[in-house]
């Protein structure tokens, strides 16, 4: 199979023959220290261990244990029970609590994906045994006790238990999620796999056929490449290099269509490629920009793409001009809905996309935090601008 024919990411695969003797030596030692792993798309069960570093589990757990302590103090004093010091108690909760989501946020990528014992082990150890360490330094010396622990079993199975109700409670926001995400799913297909756009493409590659056939077949393998990644499962995260180069490709079948009327400028110097995001991402945006800004208008108009990284942070702007004269029917902003929708259900607060219109100009910009590709692979297409 020649590289072309294969998928746009689909890499050859490079040659890991390991002789006879390390396959038993090597192979049968490693498969079995490693845990087996499969992933949400292969029917795995949800993540014990919630993402951590996302500022919003961090605001879903901070916020909740603070006004758990203050509605106890409260209750306690209510009724007359032994005061006790509110702003002590706050800080070792918020010690915990930090320093938890701190180490559980380094360790979810190695653990889940292993036995469900193991990762609720890691979920509701962690916690506990952190408790215990305030509880030594908060008290100075370890107690003189042939039972070191037995004070502190009251606060162990409160740290264990409200990890657990704060874990359960983490995972059932977010299977209340996945009816949308599945609807947002079959809407995001039925609005990017529209008819005209075939119709349109298969009339373009049949006023090729004879005039030029090696343009038409390229148009073709585009389009196949387009359509094999509309069918793919959108949940799962892909480089953005990758996302790139699928929307050169529909604006190269696009340029055929609109020809001088369509001009592209990119502006990606500064693009981190690595930086995961959701697959079909950025293309419903830039084919909205062709869509409402380009082909309304019989003048020829220029379409900006800047992706750059500031920080922790990776910024998406597409740029299309508004036409003068009004469009036949207004578009139901879908795509806009569908990007914003899957940003929230990817990145959750920290996922944020807004629009403008300045001086006959339609801005878009999306921004989500950077998230580098763990694994690297072996061969990645390029991106070529002229094709």
């Amino acid at each position: 199979m020649s590289d072309r024919s294969r998928g746009p990411h689909e890499a050859a695969a490079p040659d890991l023959t390991l002789p006879t003797g390390a396959v038993g030596a090597v192979g049968a030692s490693t498969v079995a220290a490693l845990p087996p792993r499969r992933r949400l798309t292969d029917g795995a069960d949800f993540p014990v261990v919630p993402d951590c570093c996302n500022m919003g589990t961090v605001a879903r757990v901070l916020v909740p244990l603070n006004l758990g302590v203050l509605l106890v103090s409260w209750l306690a004093q209510a009724s007359g029970a032994q005061p006790w010091s509110v702003l002590e108690t706050l800080l070792h909760v918020n010690a915990v609590a930090a320093a938890s989501l701190l180490l559980l946020c380094a360790a979810r990528r190695f653990v889940n994906g292993a036995r469900r014992a193991l990762q609720w082990t890691v979920a509701l150890g962690v916690p506990a045994l952190l408790t215990v360490a305030v509880s030594f330094v908060d008290a100075g010396a370890p107690p003189e006790s042939a039972w070191p622990l037995l004070p502190l079993v009251p606060r162990l199975l409160a740290a264990v238990a409200v990890a657990w109700v704060l874990i359960e409670f983490l995972r059932l926001r977010q299977l209340s999620l996945q009816p949308s995400q599945a609807e947002g799913r079959l809407q995001a297909l039925q609005a990017r796999i529209r008819p005209h756009f075939l119709f349109n493409s298969l009339n373009t590659v049949l006023g090729l056929m004879r005039s030029d056939p090696r343009k038409a077949e390229r148009t073709l393998e585009n389009l196949a490449d387009l359509f094999r990644v509309f069918m793919k499962d959108s949940r799962e995260l892909v480089p953005l290099d990758d996302e790139v180069l699928l929307c050169k490709e529909y604006l190269t079948i696009e340029k055929l269509r609109l020809a001088e009327r369509l001009s592209v400028r990119w502006e990606i110097d500064d693009m981190p490629g690595d930086a995961l995001l959701p697959s079909l991402l950025l293309q419903p945006l830039v084919e909205n920009a062709v869509h409402h800004g380009i082909e309304p208008s019989a003048s020829a108009g220029e379409i900006v793409v800047s992706i750059s990284r500031s920080g922790d942070r990776v910024r998406v702007e597409i740029v299309n001009p508004v036409p003068q004269s009004a469009p036949s029917r207004n578009g139901n902003h879908m795509a806009l809905s569908n990007v914003r929708e899957r940003l929230d259900l990817t990145f959750d607060v920290e996922g944020q996309l807004e629009t403008s219109s300045v001086d006959g100009r339609f801005h878009v910009t999306v921004q989500f935090p950077y998230r580098k590709e763990r694994r690297r692979r072996d061969v990645r297409r390029s991106i070529d601008p002229d094709r």
